[in-house]
């Protein structure tokens, strides 16, 4: 069945724009506490970003689970992540993150994880939009739910992070910079570092309620490198909004992408014997890490774009790891989702059991050269069926001629068609990338 409102991520959208309004989030809450609640009600975790409607969907979906006899604990500005974790270790139904990740502040967006802290199945996301469809009705008063804040979810989720590295992997010595996007993890993501020793500067951790991921962020990077090169610090920590995504830099201000945060965490997983199968990228991830891994002996399989059919893959194949370019990494002999501050503690406890630098554990990976051209659609449509954009991809895949890829998707989170090309040249790949770009915008304007 198709979804009418969930997409690859969730719902989201614009702010005062249908579904992404009040008295949708409302009726969201108690379609999802009729469904996930069952008849013996339960509770359900709430938490959110820092943008400014978040006070608002907070407060409907409290409104809408306590009416289908939820009771809610409310658990402020948290990490996506850390929401999945805490529904898990609370034994809650399920958990809501109210957040439109690394959108701006005017998107908002909700996501929901099982009991297990996992995105939820098809069907029980379907089974939510069902109910959204009759009519609502509120439970009687002696059976409506209650909410409480949680007043120690930041500690407990900080001590998580400290558990997912050896004891032993001290980050004293070591002088890092974390940018948190002015996002979900402005003041736990400097105190997991702090408290594992190292010397943080912290950018990106003054909330407003309209600055999230405003020119910074995993996104935005380019204060970041400035901050490191600046304060000759060791690397850099680039987080999200709601800090499932995670990218790096290195003392140089280089750039380190999921792609290669992935290469990293796998080859020291297979050097401690504990890789457990390969690695899962999707269709856009650099063919060069793919090439990489091979060379070393570790398979790699491509997934569809969006971390749930990354998840899908890993267990699928029994693998435990897999990511995103973007910065989106799973570690799931360490957490159930992609957690960017979980991640990146992986890659610095490599650093300190090789006692190498961020870039000396890059040697081996080559990125190929890689164009990706965003192109804002008027309204949805499927864009390959077009003849003109068909005659296009077969001109660039001629182009090419078999030194590299083509690939066009729809975004899912955003009105956008992503054209990505890569190949060993880069000029020809700029320059296909910028022709067949300009015909989807022709198609699509």
């Amino acid at each position: 069945m198709t979804r009418k409102y969930f997409g690859t991520d969730g719902i989201r959208g614009k702010v005062g724009t249908f579904p992404i309004t009040p008295d949708f989030m409302l009726k969201l809450g108690w379609a999802a506490g009729r469904v996930l609640g069952g008849t013996d009600g339960g509770k359900v975790l709430i938490g959110k970003d820092t943008r400014i409607s978040g006070y608002m969907f907070e407060s409907a979906l409290e409104a809408g689970l306590a009416s289908a006899g939820l009771n809610i604990y409310l658990l402020g500005p948290m990490p996506t992540p850390a929401i999945a974790y805490l529904t898990r270790t609370l034994h809650a139904k399920a958990g809501i993150v109210i957040s439109a990740s690394h959108n701006p502040y005017y998107d908002n967006g909700i996501k929901f994880f099982s009991a297990e802290g996992a995105k939820l199945p098809d069907e029980v996301e379907l089974a939510i939009e069902a109910e959204l469809e009759k009519e609502m009705v509120c439970n009687d008063s002696a059976k409506l739910g209650k909410a409480v804040r949680v007043k120690d979810a930041e500690g407990r989720y900080i001590e998580f992070c400290k558990s997912t590295i050896p004891y032993a992997s001290s980050l004293k010595g070591l002088k890092i910079v974390v940018d948190c996007a002015h996002g979900a993890a402005y003041w736990v993501a400097p105190n997991v570092l702090k408290e594992l020793g190292a010397e943080v500067i912290t950018v990106g951790n003054q909330p407003n309620g309209l600055n999230i991921n405003d020119n910074v962020g995993s996104t935005k990077p380019n204060m970041l490198q400035e901050m490191v090169i600046k304060e000759q610090a060791d690397l850099g920590i680039a987080l999200d909004g709601d800090a499932d995504r995670v990218i790096m830099v290195d003392h140089a201000g280089k750039l380190v992408d999921g792609d290669e945060l992935l290469y990293i965490i796998a080859r020291d997983r297979q050097s401690e014997g504990a890789l457990n199968g390969g690695v899962v990228g999707t269709l856009m991830t650099n063919l060069g890490l793919e090439h990489a891994l091979t060379e070393v002996g570790i398979p790699f399989g491509r997934a569809g774009v969006g971390d749930r059919y990354v998840m899908e893959m890993l267990k699928e194949k029994g693998w435990i790891l897999g990511g995103e370019s973007s910065g989106h990494i799973i570690c799931l002999d360490r957490t159930t989702t992609g957690d960017g501050l979980v991640s990146a503690l992986q890659v610095l406890a490599a650093m300190v059991r090789q006692g190498r630098t961020l870039s000396e554990l890059l040697v081996g990976v080559a990125k190929y050269p890689q164009i990706l051209v965003n192109v804002r659609m008027a309204s949805r449509m499927n864009v390959c069926d077009q003849p003109p954009v068909k005659s296009a991809l077969a001109e660039a895949e001629a182009t090419l001629n078999g030194t590299g890829r083509v690939l066009l998707r729809a975004s899912g989170t955003e009105p956008l068609i992503r054209v990505m090309v890569e190949g060993r040249d880069a000029q020809k790949v700029q320059s296909v990338a910028a022709d067949l770009a300009e015909v989807v915008r022709q198609v699509v304007s």
